[in-house]
């Protein structure tokens, strides 16, 4: 146990890192950070927006204004990642 590597085993693969895997592993984790970003920004803003003295339950206008609200940001939300990622791969595709 002489250095940083030595105890690193992806695998079985005798020491080498498949970094195939780790970029797999980043990608998944990076899609939870976004997908918990999203879903506490969501909540901020329809709970701010909706919710104008804070109870123990939710009358009927609250719940549809947060169930409204969360189905406006989603929908913008899902245009925005679909025009992102339109733009992202016309990007890639000129390299």
């Amino acid at each position: 146990m002489d250095g940083f590597g030595s105890d690193f085993s992806a695998g079985g693969s005798g020491g080498k890192v498949d970094t195939g895997t780790i970029m797999e592993q980043v990608k998944v984790q990076i899609a939870v950070a976004n997908a918990q970003e999203l879903l506490q920004r969501m909540t901020d803003k329809c709970f701010k927006k909706c919710i104008g003295k804070p109870g123990s339950t939710l009358d009927n206008s609250e719940q549809k204004c947060i169930a409204m609200c969360m189905d406006r940001y989603m929908d913008a939300w899902n245009t925005v990642s679909r025009t992102y990622n339109s733009r992202l791969q016309r990007e890639r595709a000129r390299m």
